[in-house]
């Protein structure tokens, strides 16, 4: 992907000095930085029970979703969707990072204890549609039963 930033440097630029964010995030024993929510991404952070089976559908009908993360036991996944979402979210039980919020996120492609990446960045800005994103948790929380046939809480297969 030529003259695409890097995941690293386009998750970095919204820090309030990009530049150290990334020399402190690089050299960080614990791989996170606290990044402010709402300039190039706000955050929906659905439970785990419901965010394990959106991404499926997520990874059904599209080639690839927005960055997606994951804490630390698998109770809460976190979809980063457009920047003003989280103020228009109107949806029950679920949490929004939107202006005013800070995050911990992991430095990509590196493995983590705390939150972890379940669909990385990829450094050209991608983010989940929050309508699909919304069909999707339809989806999932009317599926996903047993013996239906589909997977619930476990994570995408490449």
């Amino acid at each position: 992907m030529s003259g695409a930033k890097t995941a690293v440097e386009w998750l970095a630029a919204v820090a309030p000095d990009p530049e150290a964010c990334r020399w402190e995030w690089e050299r960080n024993p614990l791989g996170v930085a606290l990044l402010p929510a709402g300039k190039a991404w706000d955050v929906l952070i659905l439970p785990g029970e419901l965010g394990y089976p959106t991404l499926d559908v997520l990874t059904r009908i599209l080639d690839r979703p927005g960055p997606v993360l994951v804490d630390f036991g698998d109770n809460r996944v976190g979809f980063f969707v457009p920047p003003g979402t989280a103020a228009r979210w109107l949806g029950t039980g679920i949490r929004t990072a939107g202006p005013g919020t800070w995050i911990v996120v992991p430095y990509p492609g590196r493995a983590t204890r705390a939150v972890r990446w379940l669909v990385a960045p990829d450094g050209s800005g991608m983010l989940t549609d929050p309508a699909l994103l919304e069909l999707a948790m339809h989806e999932a929380a009317a599926g996903g039963r047993p013996g239906d046939g589909r997977r619930t809480g476990s994570a995408p297969t490449p």
